[in-house]
């Protein structure tokens, strides 16, 4: 047999021996003597199934980078695969590096068998405790997009990703197969697609699995790629696999070689990558068939066929611990693998293994792309440019107007200009650059597209700092995956559409949250979400544009590096934005808007907010007030305000308060900072009402109060409540209670209640605005628009 496939064998059958001591062993990890009932564990945990799968690929792989000094990393997309992941960063010497007990040697054998799976030891599924990952895996479907993430402006990279079969049928896998057409192979690196068709999921067949060669060809063809079948579960399927990835790798330089001598060269297509399908059995080299097989609810066992079967999935044999039959299985199962022929407890593991390892600095468990920014390492920063250019210098409280997101356009394009040779900066949007007014950036860079383009199209090119795709499910992944190996990323959405990427937001929370707990991972910059063309202003769209859901899901996880913005004006956008790229190890969303809006703060006076996270504005405030309103969102403020101008036109005698909240995270008023009770009582008094008009649900601005107090009583706040059409924007306000007028008459009930306001004027105030609202509908109704006084509205001051 060839001297490399020997090896490879060798290594691959350790490998498996590992993964599947993981799952079982809780003692006896060499096999010194016959398995008994004490060495099983009584809690059996994992998946078998696709793990002989990945150890067959990460021993190929190393292969390859033995052989060529590839820098390579892994991507796996079914994370539940772990034992095997596990396993192969303990054999090439990772592990150890990171986890001192995991030396291999055999007591480093039984550390890793016996914490897997394990309370406050190892987990179940790929973490960011686990050297070399940026994906757990544990919701499928985003090992693709988060590997073409990793290999934007990385060009000496290759992220082989392994996408199982099953995970393939999702969403996200389903379109991120599309993102090989924005790569321009000149200025980024490449990824390895591997199919891992082992043709089941938990109970039943893939769709994949039960695809015919030929469909499969097709399909990946028409995708874009090269692609290649191996298959089988003999020796010849090592030797097809060296044989293809020998192909690929030599692909994926002809490829690069040739992009980048001719990096302005006019493309007739996309360029075609290569991919590989591997189908293996599923649990290959495990149980074949367990008589013992009980399904819930059938009432009696049975032969059941496992290796390549659905059976093999998690794990095989639930009664290892009580069944004398299935541990007898699990021995002869374990003693297939002849491990003592691999390993001795004096020596360690024999050469072939060893040499199967490439050698330290490209390994890929420790590659540096993994790992973020080394920890003090200002090298990598994004340089910023000088923020004073965007001050608008006004000179009164709404007196003058801008976009913030123009505004935010225009900074995104120096923010490019400056990092133009670093390349650590990209916007990721899901068709809507130009939609959300951020097209200034296009002053600085086009968007990429690695396809034809044709004499009429605008902002494109094969090399660009943009990307556009209509799936914010890929968007998402490239976005985590150019943070997490040490880039920044903004990735602006509609407000109502971020919603679909909202659980990959939950997956990437929790990530970030361990990876911040594991000291020897490095930064991870920002990530930074914006939120435009919000609901407020989707009134011409209709009930399905109006969804603030993603702000709700985001303020409901207990972290403490979630940040949401929700800058008043454009002077606040700009300057969060600079904070934002400025931030490291966070997720920070920004709630900014597109329309032409008044400039309520100076340039000094929006810095002084950021940094406090909320403000009392003095040019619409009393002292000693009577009642608090508090906006939170631009257009929201706006509405306050003319709330508060109606209040102080209609009854002079009420003293208000208006409060600006321009932050919010979990649990608190004004970010991270978490104001005290008593800095609390500061803002929004110890006893006044308190009203607040909110860009999102009610409840979310509720859930943050109870941080502060036990009785919503003396507080009203008034959000989006789920009653939306297409209408004017004003009634899209009315119809949610966030109007100027119903906050007014809901202000001089509240003050006729604390006899502020004498009852019967209070009362003569209510009807006066009621029959506003009634006039409004009937004046859109006839125009189909709002009337001037809205349209045209300004601050005038206080009376």
């Amino acid at each position: 047999m060839n001297a490399e496939i020997e090896r490879i064998k060798k290594y691959v059958r350790a490998a498996n021996y590992l993964s599947a001591g993981q799952i079982y062993l809780e003692g006896n990890f060499l096999l010194k003597e016959k398995l008994t009932f004490d060495h099983i564990k009584t809690r059996l945990l994992g998946h078998w199934g696709t793990c002989p799968g990945i150890n067959f690929t990460y021993a190929c792989l190393n292969n390859l980078i033995v052989k060529t000094g590839a820098n390579m990393l892994f991507v796996l997309g079914p994370g539940h695969g772990f034992p095997a992941v596990q396993a192969n960063v303990f054999l090439e010497g990772t592990l150890a590096k990171y986890y001192p007990e995991a030396k291999k040697d055999e007591k480093g054998i039984g550390y890793i068998m016996h914490n897997f799976s394990w309370p406050y030891q190892f987990p179940s599924h790929v973490s960011p405790a686990t050297p070399g990952a940026i994906l757990e895996g544990g919701e499928l479907g985003y090992s693709l997009a988060t590997s073409y993430g990793a290999i934007l402006d990385n060009p000496d990279l290759i992220v082989t990703c392994l996408v199982g079969d099953g995970e393939a049928e999702t969403a996200t896998a389903a379109t991120a197969w599309h993102l090989s057409k924005f790569i321009d192979p000149a200025t980024n690196g490449a990824v390895l697609p591997i199919l891992h068709l082992n043709g089941y999921k938990i109970s039943g067949p893939t769709v994949f699995g039960r695809m015919k060669n030929e469909d499969l060809l097709s399909l990946f063809r028409g995708y874009g790629y090269e692609p290649m079948i191996v298959e089988g579960y003999d020796d010849k399927v090592y030797a097809d696999m060296v044989k293809a990835l020998d192909r690929a790798y030599a692909s994926i330089r002809k490829i690069q070689k040739e992009a980048r001598a001719n990096p302005n060269r006019k493309l007739e297509d996309y360029f075609r990558f290569p991919m590989i399908i591997l189908k293996t059995p599923k649990g290959w080299t495990g149980i074949k068939h367990l008589y013992s097989w009980d399904i819930e609810g059938r009432g009696k066992k049975f032969d059941a066929k496992v290796e390549g079967n659905c059976f093999a999935h998690q794990v095989v044999g639930r009664e290892m611990k009580t069944d004398p039959a299935e541990l007898a299985a699990l021995d002869a199962w374990m003693r297939s693998y002849k491990f003592e022929e691999l390993f001795n407890a004096k020596t360690g593991f024999i050469k072939d293994i060893e040499a199967n390892v490439p050698r330290e600095g490209l390994r890929m468990g420790e590659n540096k792309t993994a790992f973020g920014i080394p920890k003090g390492d200002r090298s990598r920063d994004l340089l910023l440019p000088d923020i004073s250019a965007f001050d608008a210098k006004i000179s009164a409280a709404g007196a003058s107007t801008a976009s913030s997101m123009i505004q935010m356009g225009q900074y995104f394009r120096a923010v490019v200009d400056a990092n133009h040779d670093r390349r650590n900066f990209r916007l990721f949007s899901p068709d809507e650059t130009y939609s959300n007014r951020l097209q200034y950036i296009f002053a600085a860079t086009p968007r990429a597209f690695a396809g034809k383009i044709q004499d009429w199209d605008i902002d494109l090119a094969r090399d660009g700092r943009v990307i556009e795709m209509l799936s914010e499910n890929a968007l998402h992944g490239l976005a985590q995956g150019y943070a997490l190996t040490g880039r920044f990323a903004v990735f602006p959405s509609y407000e109502s559409f971020l919603m679909v990427a909202a659980s990959m937001a939950e997956q990437y929370s929790k990530f970030l949250k361990i990876a911040r707990k594991t000291d020897w991972r490095g930064d991870v910059p920002g990530l930074t979400y914006i939120i435009t063309s919000s609901g407020w202003r989707q009134e011409h769209n209709g009930f399905s544009h109006q969804n603030p859901g993603f702000i709700a899901d985001i303020l409901l996880k207990k972290h403490d590096f979630i940040n949401v913005y929700f800058p008043a004006d454009m002077h606040e956008a700009v300057l969060v934005a600079e904070k934002c790229l400025s931030a490291k190890n966070e997720m920070n969303v920004i709630v900014a808007e597109k329309t032409v809006e008044p400039i309520w703060r100076t340039f000094g006076e929006a810095k002084e907010e950021i940094a406090k996270g909320l403000s009392i504005w003095d040019f619409a405030s009393d002292e000693n007030p009577d009642i608090v309103i508090a906006g939170c969102g631009q257009y929201l403020v706006k509405e306050a305000l003319a709330a508060v101008e109606i209040l102080k036109e209609e009854a002079p005698e009420a003293k208000v308060r208006f409060v600006n909240i321009l932050e919010l995270s979990p649990n608190s008023a004004n970010g991270h900072n978490k104001i005290t009770e008593a800095e609390f009582e500061h803002y929004f008094t110890k006893d006044k009402p308190a009203i607040f008009n909110f860009h999102g649900y009610p409840e979310t601005m509720e859930q943050v109060l109870f941080y502060y107090v036990n009785s919503l009583d003396r507080f009203s706040v008034h959000g989006y409540l789920e009653s939306g059409s297409t209408t004017t924007s004003l009634d899209l306000h009315i119809r949610n209670k966030t109007d100027r007028w119903n906050l007014a008459a809901e202000a001089v009930r509240m003050l006729a209640d604390r006899g502020v306001i004498e009852r019967g004027k209070a009362d003569a105030i209510v009807k006066k605005y009621e029959q506003k609202i009634r006039d409004h509908k009937d004046y859109i109704m006839q125009y189909g628009e709002d009337p001037e006084e809205i349209l045209k509205w300004q601050w005038k001051g206080k009376k």
